[in-house]
Protein backbone atom coordinates (compact mmCIF):
# COMPACT_ATOMS: atom_id res chain seq x y z
CA UNK A 1 0.00 0.00 0.00
CA UNK A 2 1.07 3.35 -0.86
CA UNK A 3 2.32 6.22 1.59
CA UNK A 4 -0.50 8.37 2.28
CA UNK A 5 -1.11 11.56 4.50
CA UNK A 6 -3.79 9.74 7.01
CA UNK A 7 -6.48 11.83 8.23
CA UNK A 8 -6.64 13.00 12.11
CA UNK A 9 -8.80 13.76 15.09
CA UNK A 10 -6.66 16.89 17.09
CA UNK A 11 -7.95 18.18 20.34
CA UNK A 12 -6.23 21.49 21.43
CA UNK A 13 -6.20 22.50 25.50
CA UNK A 14 -5.17 25.55 25.00
CA UNK A 15 -3.92 28.78 22.65
CA UNK A 16 -0.49 28.34 20.99
CA UNK A 17 0.31 25.05 21.75
CA UNK A 18 3.67 24.63 23.12
CA UNK A 19 4.16 20.57 22.48
CA UNK A 20 2.08 17.70 20.38
CA UNK A 21 1.51 13.90 21.53
CA UNK A 22 0.78 12.05 18.59
CA UNK A 23 -0.82 8.57 19.97
CA UNK A 24 -1.79 5.92 17.07
CA UNK A 25 -4.59 3.09 18.00
CA UNK A 26 -4.79 0.00 17.95
CA UNK A 27 -5.75 -3.07 15.44
CA UNK A 28 -9.51 -2.46 14.25
CA UNK A 29 -10.34 1.02 16.25
CA UNK A 30 -9.42 4.58 14.77
CA UNK A 31 -8.33 7.90 16.28
CA UNK A 32 -10.76 8.64 17.94
CA UNK A 33 -10.20 5.76 20.68
CA UNK A 34 -8.07 7.64 23.18
CA UNK A 35 -9.75 10.85 22.95
CA UNK A 36 -11.87 10.79 25.94
CA UNK A 37 -9.26 10.38 28.29
CA UNK A 38 -7.40 13.59 27.13
CA UNK A 39 -8.76 15.70 29.47
CA UNK A 40 -6.99 13.80 32.07
CA UNK A 41 -3.53 13.44 30.55
CA UNK A 42 -3.11 17.37 29.81
CA UNK A 43 -4.07 18.50 33.07
CA UNK A 44 -0.79 19.41 34.35
CA UNK A 45 0.79 20.27 31.23
CA UNK A 46 1.21 23.38 29.10
CA UNK A 47 -1.05 24.43 26.42
CA UNK A 48 -0.80 21.15 23.98
CA UNK A 49 -1.92 19.65 21.08
CA UNK A 50 -3.04 15.74 20.83
CA UNK A 51 -2.84 14.52 17.24
CA UNK A 52 -4.91 10.96 16.79
CA UNK A 53 -4.58 9.78 13.37
CA UNK A 54 -7.04 7.28 11.55
CA UNK A 55 -5.05 3.97 10.49
CA UNK A 56 -5.70 3.12 6.81
CA UNK A 57 -8.25 0.94 5.67
CA UNK A 58 -6.78 -2.88 4.57
CA UNK A 59 -7.37 -6.38 4.43
CA UNK A 60 -6.28 -8.04 7.86
CA UNK A 61 -5.45 -11.67 7.54
CA UNK A 62 -6.08 -12.87 10.80
CA UNK A 63 -9.71 -11.74 10.73
CA UNK A 64 -10.28 -13.18 7.83
CA UNK A 65 -9.12 -10.71 5.45
CA UNK A 66 -11.80 -8.03 6.45
CA UNK A 67 -11.27 -4.76 5.56
CA UNK A 68 -10.51 -2.59 8.71
CA UNK A 69 -8.70 0.52 10.15
CA UNK A 70 -4.90 -1.04 10.41
CA UNK A 71 -1.35 0.18 10.60
CA UNK A 72 0.08 -2.83 8.61
CA UNK A 73 -1.56 -6.82 7.40
CA UNK A 74 -1.55 -9.02 11.08
CA UNK A 75 -1.15 -12.55 9.32
CA UNK A 76 -1.09 -14.72 13.01
CA UNK A 77 -0.57 -13.98 16.14
CA UNK A 78 2.32 -15.83 16.99
CA UNK A 79 5.89 -14.61 18.56
CA UNK A 80 7.43 -14.79 15.41
CA UNK A 81 5.17 -14.12 12.20
CA UNK A 82 5.94 -12.87 8.86
CA UNK A 83 5.67 -8.98 9.26
CA UNK A 84 4.15 -7.26 6.43
CA UNK A 85 7.06 -5.28 5.86
CA UNK A 86 5.26 -3.00 3.17
CA UNK A 87 2.63 -1.63 5.30
CA UNK A 88 4.79 -1.14 8.43
CA UNK A 89 7.45 1.10 5.77
CA UNK A 90 4.09 2.76 4.77
CA UNK A 91 2.62 3.34 7.70
CA UNK A 92 6.23 4.74 9.31
CA UNK A 93 6.68 7.18 6.27
CA UNK A 94 2.77 8.36 7.16
CA UNK A 95 3.85 8.95 11.10
CA UNK A 96 6.82 10.65 10.23
CA UNK A 97 4.75 13.17 7.60
CA UNK A 98 2.87 13.63 10.78
CA UNK A 99 6.07 14.70 13.11
CA UNK A 100 7.58 16.66 10.04
CA UNK A 101 3.70 18.60 10.34
CA UNK A 102 4.12 19.35 13.86
CA UNK A 103 7.53 20.86 13.41
CA UNK A 104 5.87 23.01 10.63
CA UNK A 105 3.13 24.35 13.06
CA UNK A 106 6.30 25.52 15.32
CA UNK A 107 6.42 22.60 17.51
CA UNK A 108 10.61 21.05 17.28
CA UNK A 109 10.95 17.74 17.79
CA UNK A 110 11.70 17.33 21.11
CA UNK A 111 8.39 18.88 22.07
CA UNK A 112 6.55 16.20 20.39
CA UNK A 113 6.09 12.28 22.64
CA UNK A 114 4.92 9.77 19.90
CA UNK A 115 2.47 7.19 21.23
CA UNK A 116 0.62 4.02 20.61
CA UNK A 117 -1.58 1.39 22.03
CA UNK A 118 -1.05 -2.37 20.96
CA UNK A 119 -0.20 -2.11 17.17
CA UNK A 120 -0.14 1.42 17.19
CA UNK A 121 2.32 1.01 20.21
CA UNK A 122 4.26 -1.27 18.10
CA UNK A 123 5.15 1.20 15.45
CA UNK A 124 5.12 4.30 17.44
CA UNK A 125 8.34 2.43 19.01
CA UNK A 126 9.40 1.48 15.41
CA UNK A 127 9.16 5.04 14.16
CA UNK A 128 10.68 7.05 16.92
CA UNK A 129 13.58 4.58 17.56
CA UNK A 130 14.46 4.69 13.83
CA UNK A 131 13.57 8.83 14.07
CA UNK A 132 17.03 11.14 13.32
CA UNK A 133 15.55 13.93 15.36
CA UNK A 134 15.05 13.72 19.10
CA UNK A 135 11.72 13.22 20.44
CA UNK A 136 10.34 14.37 24.37
CA UNK A 137 9.26 10.76 24.36
CA UNK A 138 7.94 7.23 23.24
CA UNK A 139 5.33 5.18 25.10
CA UNK A 140 3.90 2.24 24.06
CA UNK A 141 1.06 0.54 25.61
CA UNK A 142 0.01 -3.33 25.48
CA UNK A 143 2.71 -4.00 23.00
CA UNK A 144 5.02 -5.57 20.96
CA UNK A 145 8.85 -4.52 19.42
CA UNK A 146 9.16 -5.32 15.55
CA UNK A 147 11.65 -6.45 14.23
CA UNK A 148 13.54 -6.45 17.24
CA UNK A 149 16.88 -8.06 15.58
CA UNK A 150 17.36 -5.54 13.42
CA UNK A 151 17.24 -2.54 16.01
CA UNK A 152 20.84 -2.50 17.02
CA UNK A 153 21.83 -1.73 13.44
CA UNK A 154 19.02 0.92 12.31
CA UNK A 155 18.47 2.78 15.54
CA UNK A 156 19.07 6.54 15.34
CA UNK A 157 21.23 8.20 18.06
CA UNK A 158 19.20 10.99 18.27
CA UNK A 159 16.98 8.85 19.88
CA UNK A 160 19.10 6.73 22.13
CA UNK A 161 18.70 8.58 25.33
CA UNK A 162 14.89 9.45 24.78
CA UNK A 163 12.69 8.66 27.67
CA UNK A 164 10.56 5.67 27.28
CA UNK A 165 7.71 4.33 28.65
CA UNK A 166 5.95 1.42 28.43
CA UNK A 167 3.12 -0.58 30.26
CA UNK A 168 1.36 -3.80 29.75
CA UNK A 169 -1.63 -5.80 31.45
CA UNK A 170 -1.00 -8.90 32.81
CA UNK A 171 -4.29 -11.04 32.17
CA UNK A 172 -3.54 -9.88 27.94
CA UNK A 173 -5.17 -12.19 26.06
CA UNK A 174 -4.38 -10.84 22.69
CA UNK A 175 -0.57 -9.39 23.31
CA UNK A 176 0.97 -11.54 26.14
CA UNK A 177 2.80 -10.16 28.97
CA UNK A 178 5.69 -11.76 27.66
CA UNK A 179 5.93 -9.45 24.98
CA UNK A 180 6.20 -6.35 26.64
CA UNK A 181 8.59 -8.53 28.91
CA UNK A 182 11.08 -8.68 26.15
CA UNK A 183 10.20 -5.30 24.54
CA UNK A 184 11.87 -3.64 27.64
CA UNK A 185 14.17 -6.03 28.28
CA UNK A 186 15.69 -5.56 24.78
CA UNK A 187 15.55 -2.21 24.57
CA UNK A 188 16.92 -1.90 28.00
CA UNK A 189 20.12 -3.88 27.12
CA UNK A 190 20.83 -1.76 24.11
CA UNK A 191 20.87 0.90 26.65
CA UNK A 192 17.09 2.50 26.69
CA UNK A 193 15.90 4.29 29.72
CA UNK A 194 12.66 2.81 30.01
CA UNK A 195 9.47 3.10 32.58
CA UNK A 196 8.43 -0.19 33.01
CA UNK A 197 4.70 -0.66 34.57
CA UNK A 198 2.45 -3.63 34.59
CA UNK A 199 -1.73 -3.81 35.67
CA UNK A 200 -3.98 -6.93 36.74
CA UNK A 201 -5.77 -5.83 33.63
CA UNK A 202 -6.63 -7.63 29.91
CA UNK A 203 -5.81 -6.03 26.34
CA UNK A 204 -7.07 -2.44 27.45
CA UNK A 205 -5.79 0.75 29.68
CA UNK A 206 -6.96 1.37 33.23
CA UNK A 207 -7.43 4.16 35.67
CA UNK A 208 -4.16 3.72 37.29
CA UNK A 209 -2.37 3.63 33.87
CA UNK A 210 -3.54 6.84 33.23
CA UNK A 211 -2.74 8.26 35.88
CA UNK A 212 0.65 6.96 35.08
CA UNK A 213 0.71 8.11 32.06
CA UNK A 214 -0.38 11.66 33.10
CA UNK A 215 2.09 11.96 35.33
CA UNK A 216 4.93 10.99 32.54
CA UNK A 217 3.62 13.34 30.41
CA UNK A 218 3.90 16.17 32.90
CA UNK A 219 7.55 15.38 33.33
CA UNK A 220 8.21 15.06 29.67
CA UNK A 221 6.36 18.18 28.55
CA UNK A 222 7.00 21.13 31.19
CA UNK A 223 9.76 23.51 30.58
CA UNK A 224 11.99 23.02 33.22
CA UNK A 225 12.15 25.23 35.76
CA UNK A 226 14.66 28.07 36.53
CA UNK A 227 16.86 28.95 39.08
Amino acid sequence: MPSQNLETVEIQTGPDPEASVIWLHGLGADGHDFEPIVPQLAAGLPPARFVFPHAPIRPVTVNGGMPMRAWYDIVAFDRHPPRDRDGIDASRRAVERLVSTEEARGIPASRIVLAGFSQGGALALYCGLRLDRKLAGLMGLSTYLLFSGELESQRAQANSDTPLFVAHGTYDPVVPVMAGHHLTATLRRLGYGVEWHEYSMPHAVCPEEISHIAAWLTDRLNPPTEG
